[in-house]
């Protein structure tokens, strides 16, 4: 398969966590755990797929979903926010931002795949 995921967050167990899940299915994944530079990692990584976690340091998940859908390079970049804030608010402000999937925190393994799986349509 040989896809590859770069997962933005800088909770240590979720990072194992997923990278555990999507590495046994094939996946190759390369984490990044603060918000100032990671538009720079996306646009350096290419990746298939982000992960974006919305409360990083440094910067928001809100404001990195938006450079990455501002920027011609990277716009089309399929992008999975990942959260523990599962307001509406916080939901309505990713979809304006052109996120293509919202998860909430806890999930489950077949939900992180299936997603996953889904927005890269493997």
């Amino acid at each position: 398969m040989n896809r590859q995921v770069l997962l933005i967050e800088d909770e240590p167990n979720i990072i194992e966590a997923i990278s555990f899940i999507l590495s046994r299915d094939g996946w190759q994944v390369k984490t990044h755990s603060n918000g100032r530079d990671a538009v720079d990692v996306v646009r350096a990584r290419r990746p298939d797929l982000v992960i974006l976690d919305v409360m990083l340091p440094g910067r928001s998940g809100f404001d990195i979903l938006t450079d990455i859908r501002n920027s011609d390079d990277l716009a089309a970049t399929p992008v999975l926010m990942l959260t523990a804030r599962g307001q509406r608010k916080d939901r309505e402000l990713a979809e304006q931002g052109g996120v293509n999937r919202y998860m909430t925190k806890p999930f489950s393994n077949s939900e992180m795949l299936s997603a996953v799986r889904e927005l890269v349509g493997t």
